[in-house]
């Protein structure tokens, strides 16, 4: 499907960019583009000019925090290289799941993970790890610079709370040496995508939980975190019952209608899905703590 005409705006900064953004109402900004031009394609986006910030310096760097607090991933760096990190796979390995899991090479080696977190796609599968790392997006703006908090992003279908006329710049991903976390995904065969994506993460001290953050993406209309999970767990003794018993609460602690319901699986089996995935993806971690 041929999409609607529009302009096409390379920049040359950030500043640049914001500028452009500012002076064409309804412009999207693209860099790998593999989440918007299939939209543009289906007629689901008709942006009037896209920006592209693809060849920006100094964006796409990943670097483990001096101070040993965090990872700090730039927005322009591809999910093979996320894949491929050595400090994200050793203090943020879900992400690394999850971005060696997403679509296919060509997707991977051309998508970026700053523009794949602001699309919003609730079938993706970064949105399920940032959630579980407790991640956040550093974004700017023409009135500067500011923080979303992972929790605080997604809003809803293609829906995030980074606004029409901010650029993502770096994902913030802190760092815990006494945690571990992991990514699991069903795939969709049609698509693909996730039909069911989950992102755990476990802090303990090698017999108790301590900590736990679990998270779903693809089942529902929007990634979200599963607190009847992690209250589960968090207190419990590490230990094969903990796990079974924490994931029986994963379908019961998202309403009915928060599932996708399609060609491929109803909600009711989607939920059922879930419950068995996010055993298995809390059993991948047990060999770690």
């Amino acid at each position: 499907m041929y999409v609607n005409d529009f302009d096409y705006y390379r920049a040359d900064s950030v500043d640049d960019a914001l500028e452009l953004l500012g002076d064409h109402d309804g412009a999207e900004l693209v860099a790998g583009a593999h989440g918007l031009l299939p939209r543009m394609k289906t007629g689901d986006e008709s942006p009037p000019a896209l920006v592209d910030i693809g060849q920006l310096s100094g964006l796409d760097a990943i670097e483990a925090a001096d101070d040993g607090t965090a990872v700090s991933v730039g927005a322009l760096a591809t999910h093979a290289e996320i894949a491929e990190s050595e400090p994200v796979r050793q203090h943020a390995a879900a992400l690394a799941d999850a971005a060696a899991e997403l679509g296919d090479p060509q997707v991977r080696n051309g998508g970026t993970i700053g523009g794949n977190l602001a699309h919003g796609d609730a079938r993706s599968d970064p949105p399920a790890a940032l959630l579980a790392l407790d991640g956040a997006l550093e974004v700017r703006g023409a009135d500067g610079e500011r923080t979303i908090d992972a929790t605080d992003l997604f809003e809803g279908p293609f829906e995030t709370a980074v606004d029409d006329d901010e650029i993502v710049t770096a994902v913030r991903l802190p760092t815990d040496d006494d945690a571990v976390s992991a990514y699991r995904k069903r795939r969709d065969p049609l698509s693909g995508y996730a039909m069911v994506g989950v992102g755990v993460w476990l802090r303990t001290d090698g017999e108790a939980i301590e900590g736990a953050r679990v998270a779903v993406t693809g089942a529902t209309t929007t990634p979200t975190r599963l607190p009847a999970v992690e209250d589960e767990l968090e207190g419990a003794a590490v230990s094969e019952e903990t796990i079974t018993a924490a994931a029986a609460e994963a379908g019961t602690t998202v309403d009915d209608e928060a599932f996708v319901s399609d060609v491929q699986a109803t909600a009711e089996y989607r939920s059922h899905l879930l419950t068995i995935d996010t055993e298995r993806a809390l059993y991948d971690l047990l060999d770690d703590v």
